[in-house]
């Protein structure tokens, strides 16, 4: 059988002043398991409205649309505003509720989640318990790898459904800002390797990976430590960085490569989408190596 990826949770449209582009993490991740030669499935609901039947129309471009995409006549397509500091990180505006908030279980679903190798889902999503609770059922009855992608976009998450969800994941992603609140008053008193040791005990999870945006990346796997420094571009934005850096590492994992070797190539990939704008440029293979060689 051929190895698959099911990426859950939301789709959207993230714009920047006059411009939008197609986005939302488990969008990123599929579209990077794509240019990857990999096969990814999304499952997720979108709006049956003029942005929605564009988002379907870049789905289906990105050969990435199926029957796990449910449309909802009721709430909207999302549509995000995104901002830049000086330092070029992003926050973003979120509206609520929207049609991934209504993420319902379906026969094709059940499917692909028993037939995927691996599940990739994170915490936006799940901030209202109708998407929650269909992923929550999915996870349950799937004997796939779960990776849990943690997306702290205040006000939209709970420490309690990060438990939640953290009980059920096989593999989880965080960035160094989310380590720390995930950690809350304790951060302070703890070294970067026990802040993982912490926060493995706090979630159940003994495989976590932290991004550490220009300081790269460092990962805790089995009780061992995997650190790479990251590679030098000139950031244009950061916006999907941290989600080419999963699909890598995920892409990693069926191949059975090396961890060291997994988070090399996953940092170098975050590094080549933080050179462009929006989460999604179309690979540069002379470039990715120009920057894979520059470490």
């Amino acid at each position: 059988m051929t190895e698959s990826v099911l990426c859950f949770g939301e789709v959207l449209w993230d714009t920047f002043g006059n411009e939008q582009k197609p986005g939302g993490a488990p969008m990123n991740v599929a579209m990077h398991l794509k240019q990857q030669g990999l096969i990814a499935l999304i499952a997720t609901c979108i709006g049956a409205d003029i942005k929605g039947n564009e988002l379907i129309e870049v789905l289906k471009k990105n050969e990435i649309y199926s029957s796990l995409i449910q449309r909802d006549d009721k709430l909207e397509t999302c549509v995000v505003t995104v901002k830049l500091n000086e330092e070029l990180q992003a926050t973003y505006t979120i509206p609520s509720p929207v049609s991934w908030d209504n993420i319902c279980i379906t026969p094709e679903m059940v499917d692909a989640t028993n037939e995927a190798s691996v599940i990739v889902f994170g915490s936006l999503a799940c901030r209202h318990d109708k998407t929650k609770n269909t992923l929550i059922y999915l996870l349950q009855n799937s004997k796939a790898l779960k990776v849990f992608d943690i997306n702290l976009r205040a006000p939209h998450y709970s420490i309690t459904t990060i438990k939640e969800l953290a009980i059920l994941a096989d593999v989880i992603k965080v960035n160094d800002e989310e380590l720390d609140i995930l950690l809350g008053s304790q951060s302070a008193v703890f070294h970067l390797h026990d802040k993982l040791i912490h926060l493995s005990e706090i979630l159940s999870c003994s495989k976590i990976c932290v991004t550490r945006g220009d300081k790269g990346a460092i990962v805790l796997y089995n009780n061992d430590f995997y650190e790479h420094p990251g590679y030098v571009v000139n950031v244009v934005d950061t916006v999907g960085s941290g989600d080419a850096f999963l699909a890598t590492f995920i892409g990693s994992l069926l191949k059975e490569l090396p961890i060291g070797k997994a988070l090399s190539d996953a940092c170098c990939m975050g590094a080549f989408v933080a050179s462009h704008r929006g989460a999604n440029p179309i690979y540069n293979l002379a470039e990715i190596n120009k920057i894979r060689s520059s470490s």
